[in-house]
């Protein structure tokens, strides 16, 4: 308890053109569950599996807490991906920095997912490049790493696309929709992410949190 009481949301706005990625509020909880359950069918052969028992308010608000601990510790940062519209932000997806080690290691692992409304118009592979920035210039880690199913295309193609490299084969990797599944590994260095960027694109987008 007392670690939350403490706990500093240090989650950055980052902006890359009418997407915005921050951190989850207690204000978004209603367009979280509105977006996850629409998109349930979809997000299926993809996620761990979840009942709507996990969309309840008290489980957001769990989440919430979990990520402003885990921030803290600089152990794992939550984003929520928003598209700016003339009504306001539209939640259309979510990034993940996670298990994020430091010493002789200073990597972390990627993860995301897109919403049934926001697949297959090139939204993550924006946001994806849009977070690079943090992970090695803000952060200054050296490596992160993704999995994802060797069909899911569309996520082969989203770090592919961000200069990730496929390095090899893991079996049983993850369980995916109550399955053991086997899982294709991705990972990006520091050094092949500067090489390919563009010049003075460091810090574009990046807005620290009052």
């Amino acid at each position: 308890m007392l670690q939350w009481l403490f706990a500093v949301d240090k989650t950055p706005r980052i902006v890359n053109g009418d997407l915005v990625l921050r951190s989850a509020r207690p204000g978004d909880y209603r367009q979280w569950r509105q977006v996850r359950l629409k998109s349930r069918p979809f997000l299926k052969p993809f996620e761990p599996r979840w009942s709507e028992r996990d969309l309840s308010r008290r489980v957001f608000r769990g989440r919430l807490r979990r990520n402003r601990v885990e921030t803290t510790a600089g152990t794992e940062f939550a984003f929520l991906i928003f598209q700016q519209t003339a009504d306001g932000e539209k939640l259309i997806g979510g990034l993940t920095l996670s298990n994020i080690r430091r010493r002789a290691a200073q990597f972390g692992y990627l993860g995301y997912w897109m919403s049934v409304d926001g697949a297959g118009k090139g939204v993550m592979t924006r946001a994806v490049a849009a977070i690079l920035p943090f992970v090695f210039d803000t952060l200054a880690l050296n490596r992160i790493q993704a999995a994802c199913l060797p069909h899911n295309t569309a996520s082969r193609r989203v770090l592919e696309k961000n200069g990730f490299r496929e390095e090899g084969y893991a079996e049983s990797y993850l369980q995916i929709d109550g399955i053991w599944q086997d899982h294709v590994l991705y990972a990006l260095t520091r050094d092949r992410y500067r090489d390919a960027r563009p010049p003075r694109a460091a810090h574009a987008g990046l807005e620290r949190r009052a």
